[in-house]
């Protein structure tokens, strides 16, 4: 399905939890650069019949391969390269309803690109595949919910369910807004509070927050790249009810935006392999900071 930058989340940012937040790590919001609300639901669920049957189980390294030892040793972090570079050769699956607890969306969709082309799945499974590197030196286990090895999907709901099914000690949804030329910057995405269906986020609202408040303040620091100048409000947190991703999940959770592809000043950041690797490091620094307390 097109990526659609049009459509508004159901609930907006709530600016003033997200400061707090940042606050209480005591780091300082900055405004200036930042991500929009990438309507699409990047973390993903089990798809139809056809996507069951094509599926793999989430990628970790061969059980005879030892980890470092290190100080995450011992803890489970999931990364979900959000959407899949071959999603837009399967629309009528994609499209297909999942459950969300609060409602239904569809599977998942094709994510964005920047105008030269670069495709926002190539981009989140580059980043993906650099943090799982730089936890791993950590000695965490880590498992990515796909890696380039399925025709499609996963869908939203089986991506909650791969981090739950893990009792992951953190996930992150790994992203890049398209929204319009101007808008600038990082932010990440908290789940809210939500209870509806088989959805209810009671327990990992505030674990999420903090996990989402520490990777925000060291990607500015990695990175060198401002929180969001259009959604926010400067911290470069923002709260939604409306993602599967997040509404599922039992384990703390956040999607990270990181950068607009469709700004030329973000795309030639999102598009350059060294600024990758900051923002892995930035992401990798705070799920480290999170996992230590």
């Amino acid at each position: 399905m097109p990526y659609d930058d049009s459509v508004p989340p159901t609930r907006r940012a709530r600016p003033l939890l997200a400061a707090a937040a940042l606050a209480a790590l005591g780091l300082t919001t900055i405004t200036g650069c930042g991500g929009s609300p990438d309507t699409t639901d990047g973390a993903g669920a089990k798809a139809s019949a056809s996507a069951s049957a094509s599926a793999s189980p989430a990628s970790e390294p061969s059980p005879t391969t030892p980890l470092p030892q290190g100080p995450l040793t011992g803890r489970t972090v999931v990364i979900d390269p959000g959407h899949n570079p071959r999603n837009r050769e399967h629309t009528k699956e994609i499209n297909e309803q999942v459950d969300i607890g609060t409602g239904r969306k569809e599977c998942d969709t094709t994510g964005t690109s920047t105008d030269a082309g670069y495709a926002e799945a190539r981009f989140t499974l580059d980043v993906s595949y650099r943090l799982r590197e730089l936890l791993q030196a950590q000695g965490a286990r880590v498992l990515l919910t796909h890696d380039d090895d399925r025709p499609f999907g996963p869908c939203i709901d089986e991506r909650a369910r791969i981090g739950n099914e893990a009792k992951a000690d953190a996930v992150v949804s790994v992203h890049a807004d398209g929204s319009a030329v101007g808008n600038r910057g990082f932010h990440v995405i908290l789940p809210a509070a939500v209870k509806g269906g088989g959805a209810d986020t009671s327990t990992i609202v505030k674990s999420s927050a903090d996990l989402g408040a520490r990777i925000a303040g060291h990607f500015v620091r990695t990175t060198g790249s401002a929180p969001s100048n259009y959604i926010g409000g400067g911290t470069g947190l923002d709260t939604r009810d409306d993602l599967g991703g997040l509404n599922l999940s039992t384990v703390p959770k956040v999607f990270v935006e990181c950068g607009n592809m469709r700004d030329p000043k973000d795309a030639a950041l999102l598009t350059d392999a060294s600024w990758r690797q900051k923002a892995a490091q930035g992401m990798a620094d705070g799920i480290a900071a999170h996992l230590k307390g």
